[in-house]
């Protein structure tokens, strides 16, 4: 999970049927690049595959063929940069009463506010600050959950600041039983009486069942077993009624996995076991994502809209989050400066795919799919982690954070992607 630069001609080749875009701009064509800036009002580095219609596109952009484009075609709020903006947006800060010390970086002690300074910046429109009082109204009688790891609750932890503003929530948990083992410390579920709105996490970083296997209990290395085609019931059970569910993961497939389906062993990633195949740790995402999208599909009852958020970016530097790594960056990096490699732009490819696949036959049945591609505007934000400002939940425990991010900071512009999306729902249903 490092970010490293590397040369285009190592880049790897897609799949048909997803749009093609690159991050990197190698240094071999630097001098290329300038000159098509020149005409262009951005630069992208293209692989022999992209298509050149797009030349500002850093990542596969949305086929037109999604449940975005006829909205994207004018345009696509995922294609843009980080822009200087000073002073703001600021919608809350460290008195965020519902806000985990986790990502609290302020009241850690982190000192510097740069990184609250920017604000991405679609190439072709504008998006709007976050309104909360217009969500609000936008959810008014619905529901919404988040389903997946720590970083799904850091992305719903934002949404609840951001709400926070203009409305308090009554904390619901005390009548809920978490069912998984991970859930019973991080599901809860919040209802703001004045909206009829409830909004939940449900906590299944593998969104399919799991157990841990490791007799020493849970730990960074502990190994898991995983059931690649058994959706986790944490959420299964729980989401028949909800109008929008937030699914992600990914964080989690860097531990020793032992992969099971129909209830064999069918391989394990980082085991070292000569008696198990060894089969990489994208080969149990992709399993997972297929599994938790046929699951909403076919789901009894269940008529919400879907959206997938892609891949989030860590930025260790110098190391892994074990091995001294840190992310010291105080500002955004320009484009250019860093593509995804490895196992980042592999997740992020095998989600898009999946997602895809499911939405075809999620339309069939007139399911809506929208995919929230978060990963190319966080690629971009090393600043925004809370870094050495980091802590355990639920214990004083310090830690090299690069995975979660800052809240208030780069985080809640997920949250204006997906009021954007919304209120398109809404034009487009009364239409």
């Amino acid at each position: 999970m490092k970010f490293q630069a590397i040369d285009l001609l190592n880049g790897r080749s897609r799949s048909a049927g997803i749009p093609k875009r690159v991050l990197l701009v190698p240094s071999t064509l630097l001098l290329t690049i300038f000159l098509v800036s020149l005409i262009s009002r951005s630069s992208k580095t293209l692989s022999p595959e992209v298509d050149t219609s797009n030349s500002h596109a850093l990542l596969p952009s949305i086929d037109t063929s999604s449940s975005n484009s006829t909205e994207e075609k004018s345009c696509d709020v995922f294609l843009g940069e980080w822009v200087s903006y000073p002073g703001g947006p600021r919608y809350y800060d460290e008195t965020c009463k519902l806000l985990l010390d986790q990502q609290n970086c302020f009241k850690n002690g982190r000192p510097d506010r740069e990184f609250l300074n920017w604000r991405w910046k679609p190439y072709e429109c504008d998006l709007p600050l976050f309104d909360a009082t217009q969500f609000l109204k936008l959810v008014r009688g619905k529901s919404m959950a988040f389903v997946g790891d720590s970083v799904g609750r850091n992305h719903m932890l934002s949404l609840l600041c951001l709400l926070s503003t203009v409305a308090s929530p009554e904390k619901l948990s005390s009548r809920y039983e978490p069912l998984s083992p991970y859930a019973k410390y991080e599901s809860s579920q919040w209802f703001y009486a004045d909206y009829n709105f409830t909004l939940g996490m449900f906590f299944s970083p593998f969104l399919v069942r799991s157990i841990l296997s490791d007799p020493n209990g849970f730990s960074w290395n502990s190994r898991v077993n995983v059931y690649l085609d058994e959706a986790d019931e944490e959420w299964t059970t729980r989401i028949q009624t909800f109008d929008h569910v937030i699914l992600s993961a990914a964080q989690w497939f860097w531990r020793q996995m032992v992969f099971y389906e129909k209830g064999q062993v069918v391989g394990c990633f980082g085991c070292k076991n000569e008696n198990i195949t060894d089969l990489p740790n994208t080969y149990g995402l992709r399993k997972v994502f297929r599994t938790a999208l046929r699951t909403l599909n076919e789901l009894k009852g269940y008529n919400g809209v879907t959206f997938l958020r892609t891949y989030s970016p860590t930025h260790f530097e110098n190391g892994e989050f074990n091995t001294g790594g840190s992310c010291p960056r105080r500002k955004p990096f320009a484009k250019g400066e860093r593509r995804l490699e490895g196992y980042p732009l592999e997740a992020y490819l095998t989600q898009v795919e999946e997602f895809r696949t499911a939405e075809k036959e999620g339309r069939k049945k007139g399911l809506q799919f929208r995919l929230l591609e978060t990963t190319e505007a966080m690629m971009l934000r090393p600043d925004g982690h809370p870094n050495h400002y980091g802590r355990m939940k639920n214990k004083n425990v310090k830690v090299v954070d690069c995975v979660h991010w800052c809240c208030p900071g780069p985080i809640d512009t997920w949250n204006e992607f997906l009021l954007h999306f919304m209120k398109l729902g809404t034009q487009t249903s009364s239409s």
